[in-house]
């Protein structure tokens, strides 16, 4: 390995020449020139897909203000005592991992936005909060019912 620093690559001429031959000599900046007015700003944020707005509350993120109140609701539920073991963001295994023409797929799994029991009753409740239903959606809400049992209150 070579102890010599690295030289510039840049070529040098005297300063006020403007061509090298047919070349022109570009000048050279020290700093970046303003922005002209005319020039648009930093583009906002995009919206989200479906026009939900992300939320934090407490310390804790919900995907949209409709989840936020719907967790709420369910917290003054359950201090009421109507529901109990309520639970967020509880992960169902609908299909385990596989290998596929010779690369590992993850297992297939839902992600349901609530989980909890009604007083006196021993089943849970797996409730989503959908603003729009989509196509995996359709899926996952299917291989619940088969593989789990498993009806989804969808709340809109």
């Amino acid at each position: 390995m070579s102890t010599r620093s690295k030289v510039s690559t840049a070529l040098r001429y005297p300063e006020g020449t403007t061509r090298v031959g047919t070349a022109r000599v570009r000048e050279m900046r020290l700093a970046r020139p303003a922005r002209p007015a005319t020039m648009k700003a930093p583009a906002a944020p995009r919206a989200s897909k479906y026009g939900n707005a992300k939320i934090e509350h407490n310390g804790i993120k919900f995907d949209s203000k409709r989840e936020w109140k719907r967790y709420l609701e369910l917290v003054a539920m359950q201090e009421r005592g109507e529901i109990s073991e309520l639970e967020r963001q509880v992960v169902f295994v609908l299909a385990g991992p596989v290998v596929i023409a010779g690369r590992k797929r993850p297992a297939l799994r839902y992600i349901a936005d609530f989980v909890y029991e009604r007083a006196g009753e021993e089943r849970q409740i797996v409730e989503d909060v959908k603003g729009h239903v989509t196509a995996e959606y359709r899926i996952k809400r299917h291989l619940m019912k088969h593989v789990h049992g498993i009806d989804i209150v969808e709340i809109r």
